[in-house]
């Protein structure tokens, strides 16, 4: 368990993602905005036999704890634009509900059940893999 600005400023540690997000083996902050927060970050990920580069930019809206983002730019992907946001649960300042949404277009079309288990694993990294993080940092 931890607290919502826990939750999103390890959101927003990208540089960090491959540590915990196994798919991931690369996050680079291409640019910044104003406040420093990283706006375009690149990725490099393997997944399912399959290395892919994709650009995402971030948004920072009036909710200090939802992170949005589009996608810029990709090699295997015409879309990915998602979000998450962290709201305390209850008084307890350590539970967290996550909430994450993910549109996702891919440039060469699948079958179904590929599909389907390409949006599952991205999925559990977004949520579990964040969540085993997060807890094993203790913090």
């Amino acid at each position: 368990m931890a607290s919502p600005e826990r939750c999103f400023e390890t959101a927003v540690d990208f540089e960090e993602y491959p540590r915990w997000a196994r798919d991931i083996k690369q996050a680079r902050i291409l640019a910044r905005d104003r406040e420093g927060r990283a706006v375009d970050v690149q990725y490099r990920v393997t997944a399912m036999g399959r290395s892919t580069t994709y650009t995402l930019r971030y948004f920072y809206g009036a909710d200090p704890l939802r992170l949005a983002w589009r996608l810029q730019q990709g090699d295997a992907t015409s879309r990915l634009d998602g979000e998450y946001s962290f709201t305390a649960v209850g008084d307890d300042p350590a539970a967290t509900e996550v909430s994450y949404q993910l549109a996702v277009e891919l440039a060469v079309p699948l079958p179904g059940f590929l599909k389907r288990r390409a949006e599952s694993r991205i999925m559990h990294t977004a949520l579990d893999e964040l969540k085993a993080y997060i807890e094993a940092c203790g913090v």
